[in-house]
């Protein structure tokens, strides 16, 4: 039985020109998604110039994988077995709560 990645079938619907990612860079990106995963990210910048003053922000991200309570190894599993057809290669590396 052949398996289709969903990436290499999206490309051939779209008519991709580009080559599937690597092992390594569908892990890391998939890292990515599965921190996301474990809790809300975001971060706060404050800057100061000649011209406005001060400057404030506040950014917060939520993925979707978050509100639906999934669970970051299976994500990253799942992810990466999308992107390139096979299963990792290496553990998650994700970060400790």
């Amino acid at each position: 039985m052949i398996r289709v990645s969903a990436f290499a079938l999206m490309c051939v619907l779209a008519g991709c020109a580009t080559t599937p990612p690597t092992p390594e860079e569908a892990a890391q990106k998939c890292e990515e998604r599965a921190q996301a995963a474990q809790a809300p990210t975001g971060g706060v910048t404050v800057g100061v110039n000649s011209r406005t003053g001060v400057s404030t922000g506040i950014q917060i991200g939520v993925s979707a994988d978050l509100i639906r309570g999934r669970d970051p190894l299976e994500v990253y599993q799942s992810c990466v077995m999308d992107m390139t057809g096979e299963p990792p290669i290496r553990p998650a590396r994700l970060r400790a709560l």
